[in-house]
């Protein structure tokens, strides 16, 4: 219990040093696209109560999750059950003014789903703002693990299912095992060859890349 109130004050609690780095992506986020608050944007993975806690928040909404859909919804957002690497036609055919999704890419499965998900975030709108942990800084963060993401995956596994700062204890090994299985961090030439048009930054603490966003503006 002690060691999981240090994962809330380093990354889970509203005032935590992980929830000011958030604060200062969003931050960046409208600082970059400026119109932010006109727009139309789709979210790839997100949730809605991420944009009822944003400092700006775009006209409209609309949330694509494999999660289970709540019931009710503000009026300025809409919410699907959606694979973004397999879009649904009526998702699919629609466009938008700009795509987001926040530490999803490294979620899909694998590079054959990653280049399907860019290519849904290709199709769906000329803007974008896609952001993923860095492989190579030195903490994995899902489990706030030092240099978990370098391990086999049995190791990976054993530490997914022991490690006290996980932010959902695995219930047992196996759950573990799908953790780990479905999380693949990525480094920037990865990042590069998905997004090959956009800009590439970078998100540093201590001179060291924390994660990176790849971006696109409208008509670039």
């Amino acid at each position: 219990m002690a060691l999981h109130s240090i994962r809330r004050r380093l990354v889970d609690s509203p005032d935590s040093w992980g929830a000011k780095r958030r604060a200062r992506r969003a931050q960046w986020l409208s600082e970059t696209f400026p119109d932010l608050a006109q727009m139309s944007v789709i979210d790839l993975g997100g949730r809605v109560d991420t944009w009822e806690r944003a400092p700006v928040r775009p006209k409209h909404v609309h949330v694509v999750n494999l999660e289970p859909i709540p019931g009710e919804l503000p009026e300025w957002a809409e919410l699907d059950y959606g694979d973004a690497c397999a879009l649904p036609e009526h998702i699919a055919k629609r466009r938008y003014d700009l795509v987001f999704s926040n530490s999803v890419i490294e979620h899909v499965g694998g590079h054959e789903r990653r280049l399907r998900f860019a290519e849904s975030i290709h199709a769906l709108a000329d803007a974008h703002w896609v952001q993923t942990p860095y492989r190579y800084f030195p903490i994995e963060p899902h489990w706030v693990a030092p240099g978990m993401q370098f391990l086999p995956v049995s190791l990976r596994t054993t530490v997914a299912h022991r490690w006290p700062l996980a932010h959902t204890p695995a219930k047992d090994r196996d759950d573990a095992l799908q953790s780990v299985l479905w999380t693949e961090l990525i480094d920037k030439t990865q990042m590069r060859h998905y997004f090959p048009q956009s800009t590439i930054r970078s998100e540093r603490i201590f001179g060291l890349t924390k994660s990176m966003i790849a971006y696109k503006l409208p008509g670039a």
